[in-house]
């Protein structure tokens, strides 16, 4: 009898593709994503789209493993403009410097931005958690119907009747509704900055991407990571290493994954963005490559920078000073920079941002620059009031919840507890529930004054 039970071949599932055997299903986001990267691919798109069409299995696997040899070994098309590349000190060398006027805060009037920068990361990332997944095409109708167009509070469980939902194809029962929940729901947004905060109390400001990889796997399930944060994870199971942990058969590599996860780098920084965006690269370059990584060093940095001033223009500038100049995220950010001091109105510079990412596509709904246009666009029209700037960041669509938050997070730094209305921290009541493993519940007003010991 055991003979026989080992003698059995072992079967796998090939169905199931929840981000464990996702390469071979996603073959043509990886086609488009190494376009995009400047991969001298395009010859072979007709194979790619050949393989995707195959039913999952054994050959469609063995397939894909071909095409992602051909992918890591591709050479960069001679005609493209970007130069992105993966490693820090090849990051640092095509850096364009920003200088501002910093005014260095006190620490009470620092507390009170720590504390502003937690609170308002929640706050934000509530307001937009209810739609996440949700396109345009949708979310506008909805908000016009339940008259919060354009947006300016929270959307509610009252508003959301049985009539109301009969209109939309996107599920909008049994979510978290800021008049529903009891502190901040569980959400990847939130957990990553408390994990960060529990990384840097164990391994200390000097955390290596060994130390991260670790703690994922220590803290959490792997059902609580997403996207190339789950890829990633696996490849670390099977021993794959970072920074090759960011590669290995990942098509998410440059989607919005890394920059939710920089803010408390951005915390513990004030004033410092190099300092800043050299640990959000040690915690991005373990699932994310390129403009993955920049994203994470864009918003860790800017964070840093709005503890020093009010000024948008230089938060936002002196976030892109610490990634490549070269690169297609400095491009984006600064066409909406640009469009913007050149009189571009909101609703023109919404439509630039739907044109140049497909919203109905998961990769473009989840890219980092998508996201990141979107954040520059809710932080310059919102004019640095809390509220309006969320607004806009949840209202324009795409990675709703992930683009609340982390305009929440830099406006809150901006400024300070006091500059966040009752009406957002209300729902939140100065609690953060997280899936991390032995930690719960966060009181925020505690993760504040550790924050402060990290500095």
């Amino acid at each position: 009898m055991f003979a026989k039970i080992y003698d059995s071949k072992i079967k796998i599932d090939y169905n199931n593709i929840d981000g464990l055997n996702r390469y071979p299903q996603d073959l043509m986001t990886e086609y488009v994503q190494s376009v995009e990267e400047g991969l001298d691919i395009e010859r072979y798109k007709g194979l790619f789209e050949e393989i995707s069409k195959l039913q999952p299995g054994e050959y469609k696997t063995r397939m894909s493993d071909v095409i992602y040899e051909m992918v890591i070994n591709a050479d960069i098309r001679p005609d493209y403009k970007y130069k992105e590349p993966s490693s820090l000190e090849e990051i640092k060398a095509l850096r364009k410097p920003h200088d501002f006027e910093k005014n260095e805060p006190d620490e009470e009037i620092l507390k009170k931005k720590i504390l502003g920068a937690w609170t308002g990361r929640a706050c934000g990332c509530l307001h937009g958690k209810p739609v996440e997944g949700i396109r345009t095409n949708e979310l506008i109708p909805l908000l016009k119907e339940t008259g919060n167009y354009p947006m300016n509070r929270y959307i509610l469980s009252s508003d959301i009747t049985d009539e109301v939902c009969s209109h939309y194809k996107f599920g909008l029962k049994n979510k978290p509704y800021a008049d529903t929940v009891d502190g901040m729901p569980v959400d990847d947004d939130t957990n990553y900055v408390v994990l960060a905060q529990k990384i840097v109390e164990e391994k200390g400001r000097s955390f290596k991407s060994e130390d991260v990889a670790l703690a994922w796997m220590k803290y959490q399930s792997i059902f609580s990571y997403f996207t190339a944060e789950r890829i990633a994870f696996v490849n670390f199971v099977n021993c794959i290493e970072p920074p090759a942990s960011a590669m290995y058969k990942n098509v998410c590599r440059e989607w919005i994954g890394a920059q939710i996860r920089g803010d408390y780098f951005g915390y513990i920084n004030p004033g410092k963005p190099e300092k800043a965006a050299d640990m959000a690269f040690r915690d991005a370059c373990i699932s994310h490559v390129k403009n993955g990584i920049y994203g994470e060093m864009f918003v860790s940095a800017m964070i840093a920078c709005a503890a020093v001033t009010d000024s948008i223009e230089d938060i936002i500038l002196g976030g892109l000073a610490q990634i490549p100049e070269t690169s297609r995220l400095f491009e984006a950010v600064m066409k909406i920079l640009d469009g913007y001091k050149n009189g571009v109105t909101v609703d023109e510079c919404f439509d630039v941002i739907h044109a140049a990412y497909d919203e109905h596509t998961d990769h473009g709904w989840c890219h980092t620059i998508s996201n990141a246009m979107i954040v520059t666009a809710a932080l310059l029209y919102g004019e640095g009031d809390f509220g309006k700037s969320i607004c806009q960041a949840v209202g324009m669509g795409f990675d709703t919840d992930c683009n609340g938050a982390t305009v929440g997070s830099v406006l809150g730094m901006r400024n300070g507890i006091d500059g966040i209305d009752e009406y957002w921290k209300k729902p939140i009541n100065g609690k953060i529930h997280t899936s991390i493993f032995g930690v719960g519940t966060v009181d925020i007003k505690q993760a504040a004054e550790l924050t402060m010991k990290h500095m």
